[in-house]
């Protein structure tokens, strides 16, 4: 099979990447292509490679990244459309922001404006081609097979089907907030690590199935094993859309000494116990280097994600070898055994106790990180799950079990999105 993944990345995360590496920019697509991969932040090509290992042909696509995406159009001659001049009056450009505020506030109140969809963005633009149209050109280039869209809430469905007469199969995975106004009608099929998610699109009448997340045994392979100088450590978001993490972590911040790296911490004030061992945002190679400092790390789901584990950090803290200390949920066992893999808490009350006993029993400490990385490396590859994705791809390609789906109207109240009343998420 022919398979293009497309991914898009955190803004913050480009403008590091290119802001530590600003050569970059006048490298080639393959050379900017190959740095970004090294970075190991989000999946980089995990899912290609291990494609490419059961003998498929894979790509990655990183579609919002400004710089790489304008390289491809350059190095294939493709003629840029014209651009009008842009204009040095600072009455047009306050009138236009002051347009685009106004916009977001008519939107807030027209209920039909809610419809309006963003346009897919670059934290460095791209002029004179819109991110879109490079998509759907390296998407008729490759012709490929199945499109793996990773990125279901920047990709939508009005994009999507622009790409459909070049490839026989759209697969949408997420395990993330799921997009407001997205009425799917361009997928053949759904994929989420989280149980409630595709209980939620077969409910539409979407064909969805789990497909779990996983760890690549290269970032182990690279970051090697330095030693483990940091006693406990919460590496993640604590935006406002994670609440109750914040809560717990800022509690736990309070009661021990909790290493801290992330994004989120301005909605904190300045004397919160949260600033006094926080250490900044890291990206992809840099936060494997954290957790492979760590005797032990904290970790927290999302709401949406109700009463089950899914999140990456599951994964990533194992493979790198540190016990993990997670929330209980109730698939738990089917990733890993509590208490021989992993350790898991009921109450930050218990989290403290559990960071308090295993700071001072080393030796069970490191027999239960030992056996979660061995689970995480032998059982929760990529390889493994790209092997279930592509059985799951040649049955749908085959017709062995056709992806019937129909379109839910709006929801007056929430729009086609609205979750289930206590459902919940990546």
């Amino acid at each position: 099979m022919r398979i293009l993944i497309i991914n898009t990345d955190y803004p913050a995360f480009l403008r590091q990447h290119y802001g530590r590496n600003p050569e970059l920019k006048d490298k080639s697509f393959d050379e900017q292509l190959a740095a970004r991969n090294a970075s190991f932040f989000g999946v980089f090509d995990a899912y290609s490679k291990a494609f490419e290992s059961h003998g498929h042909h894979a790509i990655e696509v990183h579609a919002n990244n400004g710089l790489l995406q304008r390289c491809y159009m350059v190095e294939r001659g493709h003629p840029p459309p014209p651009v009008p001049p842009p204009s040095k009056s600072r009455l047009v450009r306050k009138a236009s922001s002051v347009s685009a505020r106004i916009m977001n506030l008519m939107m807030n109140r027209i209920p039909f404006l809610r419809f309006y969809r963003p346009t897919l963005t670059s934290p460095f633009g791209i002029a004179p081609w819109r991110l879109s149209d490079i998509l759907v050109s390296q998407v008729e280039e490759f012709r490929p097979d199945v499109i793996l869209n990773q990125s279901v809430s920047e990709i939508r469905s009005e994009l999507l089907l622009r790409l459909k007469p070049y490839t026989k199969l759209i697969v949408g995975q997420i395990a993330s907030p799921l997009p407001e106004r997205e009425d799917y009608r361009a997928y053949d099929l759904m994929i989420s690590s989280l149980p409630n998610f595709v209980e939620y699109y077969r409910n539409r009448g979407i064909r969805s199935e789990l497909n779990r997340l996983g760890f690549d045994r290269r970032v182990l392979e690279t970051i090697g094993s330095p030693p483990r100088d940091v006693d406990v450590t919460f590496v993640g978001s604590l935006s406002p859309a994670h609440p109750e993490r914040a809560q717990l972590i800022s509690w736990l911040a309070e009661q021990t000494r909790l290493d801290i790296w992330g994004n989120g911490v301005k909605q904190f004030p300045a004397k919160s116990p949260i600033n006094l061992h926080y250490h900044g945002e890291v990206w992809g190679a840099d936060m494997f280097r954290v957790l492979a400092r760590s005797k032990i790390t904290i970790n927290n789901h999302i709401g949406i994600a109700g009463n089950y584990a899914n999140n990456m950090r599951l994964y990533e803290a194992t493979g790198m070898g540190c016990l993990l200390i997670t929330d209980k949920k109730a698939n738990i066992a089917e990733i890993f055994e509590p208490g021989r893999e992993i350790v898991c808490y009921s109450s930050k009350e218990e989290c403290l106790e559990l960071i308090r006993y295993y700071s001072t029993h080393e030796a069970e400490r490191s027999a239960i990180a030992a056996a979660g990385q061995r689970r995480a490396l032998e059982e929760h590859s990529y390889i493994a799950r790209t092997s279930e994705l592509a059985r799951l791809f040649e049955s749908c390609l085959a017709g062995a079990e056709q992806p019937g789906r129909r379109i839910v109207k709006a929801d007056a109240r929430h729009g086609e999105t609205a979750f289930p009343h206590g459902s919940g998420s990546r």
